[in-house]
Order: structure tokens, then C-alpha cells, then sequence
């Protein structure tokens, strides 16, 4: 069964859609990082887990954490158990974004991955830098991704049908990529819905890098997302009362004050990492290579208030120069 990506499917959970696409997922390969317990990242692997794919492989920081989300895959397909790895990868550390594709690169008994979910992230944290000297959000969201994807490509390109997905978001709206200033000075500039909102492009203007440059030459095909808004462990150190009105962006669409926290579109995590499942294996996707997707369908500009600045080929080849040269590292393709 296949779908229209500009007339989205209904019943639009993680788990309705993982069924819809069952032919699809299975026997597939898919490597996703943030897979902590009650992240959109665990509730997406959960989700597709009993369509048998081939391999799920979890990456993330705290390997205690990914144990536990690894428990209730175990647990919920135990009738057709599914084969799990578990990479420990830090993405805000290039070290150990280096050592973890290494590690991955080495798997000779892992001939290609199919699918990358790119979900790990922070959000509108205070300032702080990367091992690097980056900036957290930037170095965590954006170039730590960057690197990691990169490095892994020749096992992704492997694939019959390679796919990446990176989880960005509607925050991209708050700031473009600042190419005279990403650091913020130091600090002395900072903010930290704007540093959140520049690494959010960033993440949708890698998926028109990617799209670009590995699309029609290796069938590549890369999307970015945002979820919806969805109250979990992302933001559990926000105070969304104060924290809204500092969003200029969002204030048009709350409207009041107020009315802040009654007016939030909130959704469930089902339903947000419903949009990763049809990123990472909607069929009819192919025609809309690079796109950003929302509401398990392709982003409407003008409907969804995209902004230029994260959907621009110029800027997305800059920011792909500007990536090379903080991770020292080129990557022709």
C-alpha cells in the first residue's frame, strides 16, 4: 500500500504507520540515535520493531539508558524477536563521533544500513561549549551529526535504497544559520532559542546538502522533519511559561499570554514519531528528495511558515563548507 505525500495518511501514529509500511520496513537495517526511554526515538524503534526489520541499531550517549529501551523492545516483540546493536556515541563530542563510526565501519558482519534517524539533540539549553569550542546546541544538533553521517556513508551508500532522516524542527524559524557569528562570541551574544533555532536549520539544510550531492548519483534519498510539539524529556528543564514569550516566532501563534499553555498544539509521541516512520519509509517520498516533512506529509511553504534561510541550496552549500572546515574534515561525493 502506498500513500500521497501531499494527502497524508490517516490514522497518523508511529505504530498505524509502521503496519502501513510494513513491506517496506521489513528486512531493513536502521540505525537511530536519542534512543533514551519515552523519546520520539524510542517510540519510533518500538514502533517498527515488530514489522521485522532486519537490524535496529541504538545509538546514544548513556548506554544504561539505551539498555532500558532495549528491555521493552525485547519485551514487546517477543513473539518475533528483532536482532538490536548498541552503539555508544556521544554526539556532541567529534572524538567520539569519530571513534563511534570507527566502530560501526568495522561491523564486517553489517554489509549496509538502509535507514539513518538523526533525532539525538538538546534544546534551548544555557550556553556552553563542545570539547571542540563549538557551541552545544550547534555542536550537538548539527556537527556531530554532520561528521557522524559522513563518516558511516559508505556503509549507508551500500544500501539498495539508502535513506537519512534528520529530526529538525519548526524552531528553525527562530534563526538562520549566523555564518558571521554561529559561536556567539563566546557567550557574549548568546541566546538560547536562536542558537536552537540556527541548529534547526542547520539540520534542514544538511538534508538538502545531502539530497543534492548523493541523490541522483547514488539514489540517496534525505529528508528533514519537525514532530509537532510534544511535551518529553527534550524540554523537561524549560519553564514553557516564561520560555514562549521569549520566542517572537511563536508569540503570533499563541496569540495571548494568556492563553500559553491552553493553546499549545500539543500531540502525543505517537503521533510525533508518526512523521519519522514516514520519513524513514513512505515509498512515494522519491519526487520530494531534500524535502522537510510535517504532519506525515511534505511541508507546505507558505501553510507552514518555512523560512528561505533553511530551505536555500545556496546556503545549505555554504553551511556544508562552513561543517568541513570546524570538523576538519572534506567530504567529496
Amino acid at each position: 500500500m502506498t500513500s500521497d505525500p501531499k494527502n497524508p495518511p490517516l490514522g497518523k501514529t508511529a505504530s498505524s504507520l509502521a503496519r502501513l509500511y510494513a513491506p517496506q520496513i521489513k528486512g531493513k537495517a536502521v540505525l537511530t540515535t536519542g534512543v533514551s526511554p519515552s523519546g520520539l526515538g524510542a517510540v519510533f524503534i518500538t514502533a517498527i520493531a515488530k514489522s521485522e526489520p532486519s537490524l535496529l541499531i541504538l545509538a546514544g550517549r548513556n548506554v544504561a539508558k539505551i539498555q532500558e529501551t532495549v528491555q521493552t523492545l525485547v519485551a514487546e516483540t517477543s513473539d518475533s524477536p528483532v536482532a538490536i546493536r548498541i552503539l555508544e556515541l556521544d554526539i556532541s563530542s567529534l572524538d567520539a563521533v569519530r571513534n563511534a563510526a570507527n566502530t560501526v565501519n568495522g561491523w564486517t558482519d553489517i554489509p549496509h544500513i538502509d535507514v539513518v534517524v538523526s533525532n539525538a539533540g538538546i534544546m534551548a539549553v544555557d550556553y556552553k561549549v563542545s570539547p571542540e569550542g563549538h557551541e552545544s546546541q550547534f555542536a550537538t544538533n548539527h556537527l556531530g551529526p554532520f561528521l557522524f553521517t559522513n563518516l558511516i556513508m559508505g556503509k549507508v551508500l551500500a544500501s539498495p535504497a539508502p535513506r537519512i532522516v534528520m529530526v529538525s524542527s519548526n524552531g528553525h524559524r527562530l534563526c538562520p544559520i549566523r555564518f558571521h557569528d554561529y559561536n556567539f562570541q563566546g557567550g557574549e551574544t548568546y541566546n538560547k532559542w536562536q542558537a536552537y533555532g540556527q541548529s534547526k536549520t542547520a539540520n534542514m539544510l544538511m538534508a538538502v546538502s545531502l539530497a543534492q550531492k548523493l541523490g541522483s548519483k547514488n539514489r540517496l534519498l534525505s529528508f528533514s522533519l519537525h514532530p509537532g510539539v510534544i511535551l518529553t524529556n527534550l524540554g523537561a528543564h524549560l519553564d514553557w511559561k516564561t520560555a514562549f514569550p521569549l520566542m517572537n516566532e511563536l508569540d503570533r501563534f499563541l496569540g495571548n499570554r494568556e492563553a500559553q499553555m491552553t493553546s499549545l498544539p500539543l500531540i502525543t509521541p505517537e503521533e510525533g514519531a508518526a512523521t519519522y516512520v514516514f520519513a524513514a519509509f513512505d515509498p512515494d517520498l522519491s519526487t520530494h528528495n531534500g524535502s522537510y516533512l510535517t504532519k506525515c506529509g511534505v511541508a507546505d511553504p507558505w501553510v507552514d511558515t518555512l523560512k528561505p534561510w533553511a530551505t536555500s541550496s545556496v546556503e545549505a552549500e555554504r553551511l556544508w563548507k562552513l561543517s568541513e572546515e570546524l570538523v576538519g574534515q572534506e567530504f567529496v561525493y
